[in-house]
């Protein structure tokens, strides 16, 4: 999945490899997301990787939000770490709030989507990649990251 994603990103944003590479640390997280009317809720995993020493990170992820709209989506996101103390304090604490507003259909290869996914923390660049579903909705979440205590 994060080979997958990192490739795709690659092809429509070139300058995230070269902004991956020099960054701390970066993470890839697959999530479905669902939203009606009011509510959406979301779930997912990944993993971090912290570029200085080689560590991977696995994680889980839940998302809660309110907003309006109705939404089934699956995507991919690639958060990029611009400070060593960010990346340390995701991977210990796990928090990150934000918005998002898009629109689109998408299925396999067909259909178009757009979205934008934005970090409150100046130090995260967050690019949000959308595999499949239907989307019509603007809300505000709270994600919470936590460790995967299996897979770690």
């Amino acid at each position: 999945m994060k080979d997958d994603t990192l490739a795709e990103l690659y092809k429509k944003e070139p300058e995230t490899r070269a902004m991956i590479k020099c960054a701390p640390g970066y993470a890839v997280f697959s999530n479905i997301n669902t939203q009606l009317l009011f509510f959406s809720t979301g779930s997912g995993y990944g993993v971090v990787i912290n570029n200085s020493t080689g560590k991977k990170n696995y994680m889980k992820t839940a998302q809660a939000g309110v907003g309006l709209g109705v939404a089934i989506k699956d995507f991919r996101v690639v958060i990029i770490f611009t400070n060593k103390s960010v990346l340390r304090e995701f991977v210990e604490k796990g928090w990150d709030y934000g918005g998002q507003a898009g629109a689109g259909a998408k299925s396999s290869e067909k259909g178009k989507a757009a979205s934008d996914a934005a970090s409150v923390d100046s130090d995260i660049l967050i690019y949000q990649i959308t595999e499949a579903g239907a989307a019509l909705q603007t809300q505000i979440a709270g994600t919470k990251y936590w460790e995967d205590s299996e897979l770690n």
